[in-house]
């Protein structure tokens, strides 16, 4: 048996667990790693997706309908929910607007509206994309309410909706809820699709000698899943309602050194890589404070960025059989 997983013989005894907690979205690449490691602490962890399978903890949800939802919450107790359930990315997001805003927005509200029946604690996922594209030098998680924010995709949009949605919801109803937002979480786990974040693209394409696009402007502080994993399941053991916290690593790295690495690693040369000065929808360098994360949960970089490409094309080339 896998690190954190439970089968209907061993659910019989769970009376020791700790905290009971959903995770929506659970089987993504975030939720994945995140239900093992809550799990692997010793909490009663179930997990909402969209589909049937056979696991004793799994609960059918689509929380863009808001009767399924309400289903799952009618029939358990949960002293806090991870919200990660949600459309992924710039380019997902543009071109199936409708699913991003109906998922997004919508199963937020949801969400929201069990809160506040329900009374759990909410732990939400937001993202580094929230500080739009106009922003520059090192970003404070006070800044998207400090300064206008010009914001350049639905994705980002909508994740700043859902930022709003939950501050309006504690100011109303005195829901208790924090917030967190990822910059360039990547690693092992991540399935490639041409909607994934960019190493995935970059190590997938590489390897299979497709064309890639590396914008040469744009410089990313990028954390290795595991590190990122361990500070998010630290939230639900040192919660602080109101708390919104960075979480990514410190060090800004330009794209086309990361490609540059990733090509090494993987032994070809730079011939099918477009190089493009800057990207229009996103901040042309995220670099954020971590200070709060660092303090309150404790965010430490445990894999270095060579280190963490070098396990993640292995993953990638044992995962897609190349030799």
């Amino acid at each position: 048996m896998r690190p954190g997983e439970l089968t209907h013989k061993n659910l019989l005894n769970m009376s020791n667990y700790g905290h009971s907690i959903l995770v929506t979205g659970g089987d993504g690449v975030i939720g994945t790693a995140l239900v093992a490691e809550l799990r692997r602490r010793g909490h009663k962890v179930w997990v909402a997706e969209p589909y049937h399978t056979n696991h004793p903890m799994h609960l059918r949800c689509d929380v863009g309908d808001f009767q399924q939802v309400e289903d799952i919450f009618k029939k358990h107790a949960f002293d806090y929910v991870y919200h990660l359930a949600a459309e992924f990315g710039r380019k997902n997001g543009e071109e199936f607007y409708s699913a991003l805003w109906r998922t997004n927005a919508s199963g937020t509200k949801h969400i929201l509206r069990m809160q506040e029946k329900y009374r759990f604690r909410l732990i939400f996922p937001s993202s580094s994309e929230v500080y739009g594209t106009n922003l520059t030098g090192v970003l404070t998680e006070e800044a998207p309410q400090q300064v206008a924010v010009r914001l350049g995709n639905d994705y980002a949009i909508s994740k700043w909706v859902n930022e709003m949605q939950i501050m309006n919801s504690m100011d109303q109803y005195g829901t208790e809820t924090v917030r967190f937002r990822f910059s360039n979480v990547y690693g092992p786990g991540e399935y490639y699709s041409d909607y994934r974040s960019a190493i995935c693209l970059f190590v997938y394409r590489a390897l299979h000698n497709m064309p890639y696009t590396v914008y040469t402007n744009s410089g990313r502080a990028f954390i290795y899943i595991r590190d990122a994993i361990e500070c998010v399941a630290n939230i639900c053991e040192n919660f602080v309602s109101g708390e919104v916290y960075n979480i990514a690593n410190r060090d800004l790295v330009g794209m086309k050194e990361v490609s540059d690495k990733i090509l090494q690693l993987v032994g070809v040369d730079d011939r099918l890589v477009s190089y493009v000065e800057n990207d229009a929808t996103a901040t042309t360098s995220k670099c954020l404070d971590c200070t709060k994360a660092t303090r309150d949960l404790g965010l430490r970089q445990t894999v270095t960025l060579d280190a963490g490409l070098a396990l993640t094309v292995e993953w990638f080339k044992k995962t897609y059989g190349i030799i």
